[in-house]
């Protein structure tokens, strides 16, 4: 398979020095960009790193500063982008550099997809994997961590390991954030399916109470679950929103004079978002307009609805450079999840926001299931929420302390694959287990080469 150039930036050369940012845009630093094309590469590279150290960069769609590493290294492996299926079809072994959207395309005509998916397809799979991704089914399947059976890691020393789900060191990869070293190969299981589209029901409720009602109890029915909100409240309530839940369509729910192949990974892109907007350009009265247009249209009931996956899993994928609307300053995605008994919090933060004046332009929830073994991992059996924030004449800065005293006196934590702004006490407190990753980190990594500006802001690694 051929895989594509980090979507983060331009396709990178060996020895570029260049500043990187993460998909929010609201986070900066300059480092030098290393391209590999083999394993061998990626071991040179590590033991051969400067005291800043390196980490792995996938497509650069971690949000914040998790792909970041200023003076330091990066290592991009869209190189890496190999795939295989064994002969019956229940291990996929692919490079940690392909890209989802790549995978895709080659898994569905043969009756298989990712068992787990993000909500875009421009990431990579190692990526995934340090990230440990869920999706709008994990209250059924768990997060992307939970179906890998076997990775290849470059550790510290540039020693190539194979791990498996019996090893601790395998936990703290995944959700690991790419701190305990390069991961270059994985091998998952699949899921089979008859068809490329999802049976998707929709429901608009005027009320947050009556949404998180009936996402419980649709979580008893439908394979994926997820719940657009509205944090504005122009023309009705703060948190009114549309609950749409699917299952995977068979071939008898497609309508065949109206499909093409039913198992083509749809390729449409509609729009192309200018590379300079203007800061500012969302705020609450175009925000609450957009929020109120989309409540009325997008919310209209349906039943039955045939959408192609693309559609259900990767709806901003179908306009490039969308991050560039929230201006020269970005956005930053604040996503925190709090147990089942603590849902309230939602309202809460929601609330907190409206008085603030700071209008997300894209609010979304979901419910999770049991979490896996990762120390690091994201997920906990309750509700998760995420916001897309502007930081441009938000007034985050006054905010976001008090939201994270909500979380995480409620139990709750943050994802950090999403974070651009949490203290080292706020994460350490959502993540009770951090000792223990630190353990694993420690033998996979003695000498702390893989460093990232994350890491750094979180006291993971020394400072300086």
């Amino acid at each position: 398979m051929t895989g594509s150039a980090p979507a983060g930036g331009s396709a990178t050369h060996a020895g570029d020095t260049r500043m990187v940012t993460g998909w929010g845009r609201c986070t900066r630093s300059v480092a030098h960009m290393v391209q590999v094309t083999s394993v061998e590469d990626v071991s040179h590279a590590v033991t051969n790193a400067g005291v800043r150290g390196v980490v792995a960069r996938g497509a650069g769609r971690s949000y914040g500063d998790a792909s970041q590493n200023g003076g330091g290294s990066l290592l991009d492996l869209s190189a890496l982008n190999q795939a295989r299926l064994s002969s019956d079809g229940a291990l996929v072994t692919v490079g940690a550099g392909l890209r989802l959207d790549d995978l895709m395309r080659w898994l569905l005509p043969q009756g298989l997809m990712v068992p787990v998916s993000p909500g875009t397809g421009r990431v990579t799979i190692g990526g995934m994997i340090a990230a440990d991704v869920h999706g709008k089914n994990h209250h059924v399947d768990g997060s992307f961590g939970s179906h890998v059976a076997s990775l290849d890691l470059i550790d510290g020393r540039g020693e190539q390991r194979r791990l498996n789900p019996e090893q601790p060191e395998f936990w703290a990869t995944v959700g690991g954030m790419g701190l305990t070293g390069v991961i270059t190969s994985v091998a998952f299981r699949p899921l089979r399916v008859e068809t490329a589209y999802a049976v998707v029901n929709v429901e608009r409720f005027a009320r947050l109470q009556a949404l998180m009602d009936a996402m419980r109890e649709q979580d008893r029915r439908r394979r994926y679950t997820v719940a657009w909100l509205d944090n504005v409240g122009t023309g009705g309530p703060v948190g009114r929103g549309i609950l749409a839940t699917g299952d995977n369509a068979a071939i008898g729910d497609l309508d065949p004079s109206r499909m093409g192949d039913p198992l083509r990974l749809s390729q449409d892109r509609a729009l192309t978002a200018p590379r300079t907007v203007p800061s500012g350009l969302l705020n609450r009265a175009s925000v609450g307009t957009f929020n109120a247009a989309w409540f009325a249209w997008e919310g209209r009931p349906r039943t039955g609805e045939i959408q192609h996956l693309t559609r259900f899993f990767h709806p901003l994928d179908r306009v490039e450079r969308w991050n560039h609307i929230y201006g020269r300053k970005g956005f930053i995605q604040y996503q925190f999840v709090v147990p089942d008994n603590a849902g309230s919090v939602v309202e809460e933060v929601l609330a907190a926001l409206h008085r603030a004046g700071a209008p997300s332009f894209l609010t979304v929830l979901k419910r999770f299931g049991e979490g896996n073994p990762g120390p690091l991992s994201f997920p906990m059996p309750g509700w998760t929420l995420a916001l897309d924030l502007p930081v441009a004449g938000s007034g985050l800065k006054d905010v976001l302390p008090a939201l994270d005293r909500m979380v995480v006196e409620a139990g709750g934590r943050f994802y950090l694959a999403k974070d651009a702004h949490a203290s080292p006490s706020s994460f350490a407190k959502g993540y009770p287990r951090l000792d223990e990753w630190r353990r694993c980190r420690d033998t996979l990594d003695p000498e702390r080469r893989f460093v990232s500006d994350l890491a750094r802001r979180l006291e993971l690694v020394p400072p300086g």
